[in-house]
């Protein structure tokens, strides 16, 4: 499921404060936002009309509480980036931002060290076990 970048804020919100009321959502957000309290309110209804968290009720008010964890979230977004985007081709991406985006001596040596790390996995890779063969 797809989310907004607005909305994807508010879950950033939940993934660091755990379950709770819309005011705490709104307190967390206050120093990183301009958004009024019906803004956020109205982001966390999307939220749960995405499926991404449920509400239960905790006397008069309401607890929100994320129903996919953020390592969850992101996996299903990069997939689904790449599979749009590069044909589920993750070298097609990484070529890309080679071309269009100044990689740091920094990011080419923490890619560096990924793929070593990858290569010395004497088995399945994450995305052997997440992409089907074509």
């Amino acid at each position: 499921m797809s989310i907004t970048p607005a909305e994807s804020r508010v879950m950033e919100a939940l993934w660091t404060l755990g379950p709770s009321s819309a005011e705490q959502v709104v307190t967390h957000l206050a120093h990183s936002s301009t958004w009024s309290p019906t803004t956020i309110k109205t982001l966390l209804s999307r939220l749960r009309e995405k499926g991404m968290l449920r509400v239960d009720r905790d006397g008069r008010r309401y607890i929100y509480r994320a129903l996919k964890q953020r390592d969850e979230w992101i996996s299903e977004e990069t997939g689904g980036l790449v599979q749009r985007l590069f044909g589920g081709h993750v070298s097609l991406l990484l070529a890309h931002f080679s071309r269009s985006q100044a990689l740091t001596r920094r990011d080419v040596a923490e890619i560096r060290a990924l793929l070593d790390q990858l290569d010395s996995t004497p088995t399945a890779t994450p995305r052997t076990r997440s992409r089907k063969r074509e």
